[in-house]
């Protein structure tokens, strides 16, 4: 195990590796389909949104905070996003990937407002967000789905074409982007003093702010990331699926959980890795790819994920504490100060 963390792999993340082979091995041996190109190609295709939201929902729970709000976030900033280009004649891929962004990182400094501003804890408010942003977004467009987009968002972008005798294989533009917003994410949490100081607020907020760590940036900072990461998502999935529907991605936000906690971010803060969440997405989709070529009801999955979201608070109960009371000192804290 120390020549495994030589190489940046924990235990948590050697034993998702373990499972995942496990399984791997399973569902090729019982289905014919599984270790197929065209299938591992699609369910990479198909995973890649949920890997960016998880790169972005992962620097939040680094910080201390959760948020079940990104993925109607996201649903939102496809429809913004969608008008603004429409306005602007059309548009391209750089205006398009700068209004998700912008869009994304807008609706995730609402959020971090809200909690640091008002003081409100961040389960509660992003779960006020995630009903404001999707009630909001259904009345607004009385559940109406957008089909007239741009070309350029239209035409499909395939990276990788393969012809095999199981059919065509395809890795479509969304894995480019995936790519790229989990490079950034690594990047900004191992690299750069910033991802030092998310760390530490999520470790201890009281001790951070002691040693001079501004925690309503750190807010900021990380809500607007994960915004921007939704955004993106949400213009890629947008982009493979060549429509924009209102609740299209409505209920990703537990399964994204539940995959970056199972990848060991912990509920409460201060611990959490790149390579874990990406693990933990793909555990979870390769479990509901089986189970779907299995023929086993998609009902199963949802427990499963909800048995994974449980089990993880239940690990965390020691820093859950922080999720459901106040994440600022007191008022005798304070006056100690």
């Amino acid at each position: 195990m120390r020549n495994l963390h030589t190489i940046g792999i924990g235990s948590i993340e050697a034993l998702l590796l373990v499972v995942i082979a496990a399984m791997a091995i399973g569902l090729g041996l019982s289905t014919s389909t599984f270790l197929t190109l065209p299938n591992l190609f699609d369910l990479l295709n198909q995973s890649s949104v949920n890997l960016i939201f998880a790169a972005g929902l992962l620097v939040v729970l680094v910080a201390g905070g959760i948020d079940i709000s990104f993925a109607v976030g996201a649903s939102v900033v496809q429809y913004l996003t969608a008008l603004a280009m429409l306005r602007l004649g059309g548009g391209n891929w750089a205006l398009g990937v700068a209004a998700a962004a912008g869009f994304g990182f807008l609706l995730g400094a609402v959020n971090a407002t809200i909690i640091h501003r008002f003081r409100v804890v961040s389960i509660v408010a992003t779960i006020a967000t995630f009903n404001v942003f999707f009630g909001g977004l259904m009345f607004a467009t009385g559940g109406v789905s957008i089909y007239d987009l741009p070309d350029w968002w239209m035409n499909r972008i395939s990276l990788v074409h393969v012809d095999t005798p199981s059919g065509a294989a395809d890795l479509a533009l969304p894995v480019a982007a995936m790519v790229v917003a989990v490079g950034a994410t690594w990047f900004l949490l191992r690299r750069t003093t910033l991802g030092r100081q998310l760390f530490a607020a999520g470790d201890n907020a009281e001790a951070a702010r002691r040693v001079g760590i501004d925690l309503g940036a750190i807010h900021y900072v990380a809500y607007g990331w994960l915004g921007m990461m939704a955004g993106i998502a949400g213009l890629m999935q947008a982009h493979y699926v060549q429509e924009v529907v209102p609740n299209a991605l409505y209920g990703r936000e537990l399964d994204v959980l539940a995959a970056v906690v199972l990848g060991g971010a912990r509920l409460g803060g201060g611990r959490g890795t790149v390579l874990g969440a990406i693990l933990g997405i793909v555990l979870v989709s390769i479990a509901a790819n089986g189970l779907n070529l299995l023929g086993v009801s998609p009902y199963a999955f949802k427990m499963i994920v909800g048995a994974v979201i449980l089990i993880a608070i239940t690990l965390s109960s020691d820093r859950v504490a922080r999720l459901i009371g106040s994440r600022f000192p007191s008022s005798n804290a304070r006056a100690q100060s």
